[in-house]
């Protein structure tokens, strides 16, 4: 059996970090994992090839090579998938669609020949039979949320590691909060489940075979979902890198009760994190309580942010305008907010209404639903009926976007950051791919774009003022090119 298994293309958003990969001469900032993963599960006998969009191009003769192709995707890679699907029914070449895109929104494919509508762990038994007979259904669903222990390793090997910034690796899934705009919780449920220490550690092992030797994204939607099983993991991983004198930093996506933990915040640094995603939304309480975002209320966000700064982690935030119960003040809020924490990678996107949320069903109760989602929270669409003009909403999105990374703005939340940031540990080693990056960005945005002023102002007082986090200072500052430069095309 010839399985191709294809990943779309991301379009250039504030996740692709597409205007970072020139710097450091990569491709794709993270790899396939769910694919690679479902590779896994599939029989050593077959014969697989994995293409990723994002690092190379689909030729004919790789549809034309395969017996079925494998296709996964989310929402934000719907124009990609389906001119994937287009160009194999030319072909006559069965395509199987699985993956977030398809287990919300499979209706809208009726060109996909078959789904696979769920976590693969429960389906793949009975899709590879099926293959085997040539008897395969439209559709294979299950509700059920499996065990990860029967999770396999990765198909590191049909990666090449060399185009890629950073690899992946998954240890939980679901999240116990109950957000109305996440559909996480729809996919995954609201009971964490996750591996073994010892299994995760394998992979990372495997991953060491493979030649990898760099940073590592933990994907978990809500690393401290479990927090008991969290801190046996980071554990784990403190006595393995001290055990196989592994250098990688991990970062990974985590819920603001971080903060209510010490010890979690510390084993965190010691296992190697350097930073965490978390999702903030907002600083107007009201619209807090109206999303249920029930474990950023009634704190002090902005010394939630400092607490996990000083702990030695970055906070990179995730923010949202156009809830209900925003007023036209709320991007000075947001604004005003963002400086004074020093969240230097704030990621702002207008709410949209997800397939099968919470929200999504409100909204739709109430005939306020407009369109189906694009997925990337960077459009300057909405698809649903705002309560605040729409106009104005959309404007005022666009303003704070574009005054968050114009160059001064971006640059002075840096050094607020740097000034709260307390690392426990030396500096991090310096590659060869560090090295480039910055005497590229020293002519890109020393030399040859705009801001060259602030950018020169910038390092000057970052060296003078953190020697020890220069290093640091230097990629935020490459990071910043990338946000510049999608804000402009808002």
């Amino acid at each position: 059996m010839k399985i191709l298994l294809i990943s779309p293309r991301t379009p250039h958003t504030f996740w692709s970090f597409s205007h970072v990969m020139p710097f450091i001469a990569k491709k794709a900032a993270f790899p396939p994992l769910g694919l690679v993963t479902v590779a896994a599960m599939l029989p050593r006998e077959w014969s697989l090839r994995l293409v990723d969009l994002n690092v190379e191009s689909l030729s004919d003769s790789q549809i034309a090579w395969a017996d079925y192709v494998f296709l996964t995707g989310m929402i934000i890679h719907e124009e990609s998938v389906r001119n994937v699907v287009r160009r194999c029914k030319l072909k006559g070449k069965p395509v199987i669609g699985g993956g977030p895109l398809f287990t919300t929104g499979h209706e809208r494919f009726s060109e996909v020949d078959h789904f696979v509508l769920g976590e693969a762990e429960c389906l793949v038994d009975e899709l590879v039979a099926d293959l085997a007979k040539g008897t395969l259904k439209p559709q294979y669903f299950s509700a059920e949320k499996p065990d990860l222990t029967t999770t396999p390793v990765p198909r590191w090997d049909l990666l090449d590691m060399k185009q890629y910034a950073r690899m992946s690796v998954q240890f939980s899934r679901g999240c116990p909060f109950n957000c109305d705009f996440c559909d996480i919780i729809v996919m995954y449920g609201r009971v964490p489940r996750s591996k073994p220490p010892a299994q995760l550690i394998d992979e990372l092992e495997a991953l060491k075979a493979a030649g990898w030797d760099g940073s590592v994204f933990i994907v978990d939607d809500n690393f401290i979902g479990n927090r008991v099983r969290a801190k046996e993991l980071l554990r784990a991983l403190i006595e393995w890198r001290a055990r196989r004198r592994v250098k990688w930093t991990f970062l990974t996506e985590a819920s603001l009760n971080l903060v209510d933990d010490p010890e979690l915040l510390n084993l965190m640094v010691r296992a190697g994190f350097t930073s965490v995603f978390v999702g903030i939304e907002s600083p107007e309480e009201d619209s807090l309580a109206e999303c249920s975002k029930t474990q950023n209320r009634r704190r002090d966000l902005v010394e939630a942010v400092r607490t996990i700064q000083k702990a030695g982690l970055e906070v990179m935030g995730g923010f949202i305008v156009g809830f209900d119960n925003d007023k036209p003040g709320i991007f000075e809020q947001q604004l005003k907010f963002i400086r004074e924490a020093g969240v230097v990678t704030a990621m702002v996107g207008l709410l949209t209404a997800l397939p099968e949320t919470r929200l999504f069903k409100r909204l739709k109760s109430e005939g306020r639903i407009l369109a189906h989602s694009t997925g990337n929270n960077l459009d300057a669409v909405l698809n649903y009926v705002p309560t605040m003009n729409r106009q104005m909403l959309i404007d005022g999105y666009r303003r704070l976007v574009q005054q968050l990374y114009s160059p001064q703005e971006y640059y002075d939340r840096i050094l607020v950051f740097l000034r709260n940031y307390k690392p426990s540990k030396p500096a991090v080693r310096l590659r060869w791919q560090e090295i480039r990056a910055f005497v590229r960005s020293m002519w890109v945005m020393g030399l040859v774009q705009r801001g060259r002023r602030q950018y020169w102002k910038f390092m000057v007082r970052a060296l003078v003022a953190h020697p020890r986090a220069f290093s640091l200072a230097a990629q935020l500052a490459i990071t910043g090119y990338h946000f510049r430069r999608i804000a402009g095309d808002l």
